[in-house]
């Protein structure tokens, strides 16, 4: 399962060995400079917009990956079940937003709140 932290001054995604494998790379980096602010998302399918591009998904189950739609790329490892992490980027970094999927979301938004 994919881990969401703030890691010195930026915000790290850290995938497991599967979706490493369905996203097509290990994780993402984002400087704290280019978040814009985070949320917590209690439905997990509500954060997905567009298609997967690269990424995989089965439908009620799990997304992982870039998903684009028409205004720009999200990055999201979500998962059936519980609540996402929602981090608004500046248009500057490389997606729009991420969503990530956490046991204690609001532990996490809490974390990088407190870092902006």
């Amino acid at each position: 399962m994919a881990r969401l932290s703030v890691d010195g001054d930026e915000v790290v995604v850290r995938l497991g060995g599967r979706e490493r494998l369905l996203a097509h790379r290990r994780g993402v980096r984002v400087p704290l400079a280019q978040v814009r602010g985070a949320s917590v998302e209690p439905d997990w399918w509500r954060v997905l917009r567009g298609e997967p591009h690269p990424g995989h998904f089965r439908p009620d189950r799990f997304c992982v990956g870039a998903w684009r739609y028409p205004g720009g790329t999200d990055f999201v490892a979500v998962h059936e079940h519980g609540p996402v992490v929602l981090v608004d980027l500046e248009p500057s970094a490389p997606f729009a937003r991420l969503a990530v999927s956490a046991a204690d979301a609001d532990a996490a938004v809490a974390a990088i709140k407190r870092t902006l």
